[in-house]
């Protein structure tokens, strides 16, 4: 079991909660722009500041947590936090381990990136985050694979040549490009959007967090955050 580490105080106070114990959020901190590591060694991204909303508008007391991404579902289910804010897309085989809040994001574009403008994307060795939407698009695509725990390791593979792309979300490989690494080929639209993981017991919880989510879609604020993070490439509601 990887250690949990507790990555902020409390992020939200209210005082109406109906859950009498701090809701602990997990996230990666390495997919900017949704979830990083600041220069202050904070957490940081859109996820953090809209998971700080919604708390404050679900009246629920929360705590963020900091957790590698290969076992961020088996330490949900195992009890070890109550939600998911990790950039994690919505799919039909994620639902049959987890729930979903209503969605924060629309479905946004995947994308290659490459150091070489003509480098073709359905062949020779893609990288990409093991468990991702990306991982089993190539997977299916007739290229090779090749798995990565970290999204930093998928990018370091195609610079030392171990792979010739790597595949994930447009918004991140933005983050990412430069020296000679660029985006290539065409966008590829995966999963339903982004939303909170939480476990499928948990029903009172999502109902806090789905009135919350639509409190911000109704008021424009979650569209305001997503331009303000995600500028031209966002896609609001």
């Amino acid at each position: 079991m990887k250690k949990l580490l507790l990555a902020t105080a409390f992020a939200a106070l209210g005082t109406g909660a109906a859950l009498a114990d701090p809701v602990r959020i997990a996230t990666e901190g390495a997919y900017e722009p949704y979830n990083f590591i600041d220069d202050k060694g904070e957490l940081a991204g859109f996820e953090i500041v809209l998971g700080n909303e919604l708390c404050k508008r679900a009246e629920l007391e929360c705590v963020w947590v900091k957790n590698d991404w290969d076992s961020i579902i088996p330490n949900l289910q195992s009890g070890n936090y109550d939600a998911i804010m990790a950039g994690m897309s919505i799919t039909p085989e994620r639902r049959e381990k987890i729930a979903f809040s209503e969605n924060y994001t629309q479905p946004s574009p995947s994308a290659y990136a490459a150091l070489s403008p003509d480098t073709p994307t359905d062949s020779g060795v893609i990288a990409a985050q093991v468990g991702t939407i990306q991982a089993a698009h190539v997977a299916a695509s007739g290229a090779q694979l090749l798995e990565f725990a970290t999204p930093d390791e998928t990018i370091a593979a195609v610079r030392n040549g171990q792979a010739v792309a790597v595949m994930a979300d447009k918004d991140y490989l933005l983050s990412v490009v430069g020296d000679g690494l660029d985006i290539v080929g065409e966008d590829v639209l995966l999963g339903e959007g982004i939303g909170i993981g939480l476990r499928q017991s948990d029903t009172e919880l999502k109902g806090k967090f789905d009135a919350a989510i639509q409190s911000m879609k109704a008021d424009g604020t979650l569209n305001a955050l997503i331009t303000e993070w995600f500028q031209e490439e966002g896609i609001p509601f």
